[in-house]
């Protein structure tokens, strides 16, 4: 079980610094919050459909807002609560307004997910696939190219010669390097025959 700490511990109005060590904007601002969070936590509660958790980050942003603009939340520029309850108003707007437009995640169910007649999702095959085309491009070109005639193609080394144009002994050259070269990139990617 987790103990809590002191710096673990809400902070509450009462554990602020005292009224004397505080400035002006402090004061204002915590009679601020005594003053209209319990009727600004109603209204917002309201507003987001009884989802108290987002009622809550609601009044806070609305919070963070009044402190920013706290020299200008007096009587003498209108009233605070309207002020207070527009922005509440415009935060529950704008956070409804992007939740509907971002799609909403659904979580897969085990009977979702593609699977071939082997039992596996097929991830595997596709990840060697992607190691051996990458080790593929590692490799020279004309290197390459005889192996593609060869194994891909299924043709014999003087087949391969007729194609590309070169003597069958370059093929097999290249072929043999061609081999040697992925056999190294294939120990060092981990690959292994299976």
């Amino acid at each position: 079980m987790v103990q809590m700490t002191d710096q673990m511990r809400p902070v509450s109005l009462s554990a602020c610094p005292t009224d004397e060590s505080r400035t002006e904007d402090e004061q204002r601002f915590v009679e601020l919050v005594r003053t209209h969070r319990p009727a600004l936590l109603a209204f917002a509660t309201r507003l987001v459909g009884g989802d108290t958790g987002r009622a809550e980050d609601v009044i806070q942003e609305t919070f963070v807002r009044a402190w920013r603009r706290i020299d200008r939340l007096t009587p003498e520029h209108g009233s605070v609560n309207s002020w207070l309850r527009r922005v509440a108003y415009n935060i529950a707007v704008d956070g409804h307004r992007m939740r509907a437009v971002r799609p909403s995640e659904v979580e897969l169910q085990h009977h979702d997910t593609p699977m071939r007649q082997d039992g596996t999702d097929g991830t595997d095959q596709i990840l060697v696939g992607m190691v051996v085309r990458d080790m593929l491009d590692s490799i020279w070109p004309e290197h390459r190219a005889v192996l593609e005639e060869v194994y891909l193609k299924d043709r014999t080394a003087a087949e391969a010669a007729a194609v590309l144009g070169i003597p069958v002994g370059t093929v097999k050259s290249r072929l043999f390097y061609a081999l040697r070269t992925l056999r190294g990139s294939a120990l060092e990617s981990g690959l292994r025959a299976s």
